[in-house]
């Protein structure tokens, strides 16, 4: 059986070859706690979600290939805004609080909620969410509500299995499997520390931007 360090050493292999050289230009443009304070620059929008701990920052900051574009914290919750970042002045990348920590107070936890089902809502912008799922971890009932809202609203769904590196190759693929024939959406294998997915994962938000822009300019007002 496969060890997990055959990830690691997969990922030197592309890294030596050049291929996981791929990054964005990404800027931080604010964090905001309310949809009024918003950009209005109507760019298209793709939100990262999941559930607390999942690893977004760690992921935001391998795929942007910076390490402190995004604040990773020791302290699961500690995201409480949507925070947004300018990628290649194309479109926004949005970072919205992680939800299912339970050592936040209901009050917070609820208003954190609100601020992500309002922003789900009401965005024209949004053209897409890269939900994220802990390899290691089962959909949470959260995560399968906010699956089932999205597909409900026909807004593109793209998973990122979180932390790979924790698995090897062989579990690591029947999980991919799995979540791909439960939730009927596409999952890519990530992680941060090895940088596995990422060329994948940043093509497939580029895709979901370019889809947008063009289906933008086939309109009549476009």
């Amino acid at each position: 059986m496969e060890s997990a360090h055959s990830c690691v050493n997969e990922a030197n292999y592309w890294k030596k070859s050049g291929i996981a050289k791929l990054s964005l230009e990404v800027s931080f443009v604010g964090s905001f706690f309310a949809l009024d304070q918003l950009p209005s620059d109507r760019r298209p929008q793709v939100a990262v979600a999941g559930r607390s701990n999942v690893g977004k920052s760690s992921l935001l900051n391998r795929i942007v290939g910076r390490k402190k574009i995004a604040k990773v914290s020791k302290t699961p919750g500690r995201t409480r805004s949507l925070n947004f970042f300018l990628v290649s002045d194309r479109f926004h990348l949005v970072d919205l609080p992680g939800y299912g920590y339970a050592k936040v107070s209901k009050s917070l936890r609820a208003s954190w909620g609100k601020l992500i089902e309002e922003y789900l809502v009401n965005c024209d912008d949004l053209v897409g969410l890269v939900l994220l799922l802990d390899c290691r971890r089962e959909p949470t009932e959260e995560d399968w509500q906010l699956i089932r809202w999205l597909a409900e609203r026909e807004l593109p769904v793209l998973v990122a299995i979180t932390k790979a590196d924790k698995l090897n190759r062989d579990k690591l693929n029947k999980k991919v499997r799995k979540i791909e024939s439960e939730l009927g959406v596409a999952a890519i294998p990530f992680s941060a520390m090895t940088g596995i997915g990422k060329n994948e994962l940043i093509s497939a938000v580029n895709s979901l931007v370019d889809d947008n822009l063009q289906q933008a300019k086939a309109k009549p007002n476009g």
